[in-house]
């Protein structure tokens, strides 16, 4: 997972490494508890999973003010439009550990390059749009109304659709979200049970032609 640096005080929206504290998105910073003098694994209970989303959807947001502040000239939260949420997901690309190569590399389209390349590092798309997803749901949490959410503006699902595209091809992954399967409704499952049921009937020793005609009936 690629990792989403957190802005300090002080540093410039453009300035180096050295000037941010850097977050990831998987929450790997969660830690176990100890018990015991045993160490007990973080929880997958839903609440467990809801806090872990909530503490990451509120170090993005913060991460998103603090670039705002440091925007030069610095912009409030009510100007920001989907112009200025491209700017900050294009600046987040220089702390990308994910290899997008060019149309002119030798792996282009290649899943699983057998030796390095120059090109370049990128934000993977599903920490971008993962990282989108959180604050478009924090502006609105924090009073923004939701015909102004610059997160949701056309502008940005169109870069990050373009974005998925471009990375699909450049590192030969598939982003298509497998189709689930439809349940049954309630009328085909009941019948589809009946039909069992008569098949079932009909496996049972002793059964005559007769009593199946009746059970037909």
């Amino acid at each position: 997972m690629d990792m989403i640096p957190q802005l300090m005080e002080g540093s410039s929206a453009y300035g180096g490494v050295s000037n941010l504290s850097i977050i990831t998105n998987n929450s790997s910073s969660v830690t176990g508890t100890v018990v015991g003098g045993a160490t007990q694994p973080p929880s997958s209970s839903p609440s467990a999973n809801s806090s872990r989303y909530e503490n990451q959807k509120r170090r993005d947001w913060n991460t998103f003010g603090q670039y705002l502040r440091n925007h030069r000239p610095p912009l409030s939260l009510s100007r920001c439009s989907g112009a200025h949420v491209l700017e900050f997901l294009r600046y987040l690309d220089q702390f990308g550990k994910t290899k997008v190569h060019t149309n002119v590399c030798h792996f282009y389209g290649h899943p699983n390059p057998p030796a390095p390349c120059p090109c370049p590092l990128r934000q993977a798309w599903g920490s971008l749009d993962a990282l989108i997803g959180r604050l478009r749901a924090a502006f609105e949490e924090n009073g923004g109304k939701p015909e102004t959410n610059p997160f949701g503006a056309r502008a940005v699902r169109l870069y990050l659709r373009e974005v998925r595209d471009m990375q699909s091809k450049a590192r030969g992954v598939s982003y298509e979200k497998k189709k689930r399967k439809r349940p049954l409704p309630p009328s085909s499952a009941s019948s589809s049970s009946a039909v069992a049921s008569h098949q079932q009937f009909q496996m049972l020793p002793g059964t005559s032609s007769t009593t199946q005609l009746k059970f037909e009936k």
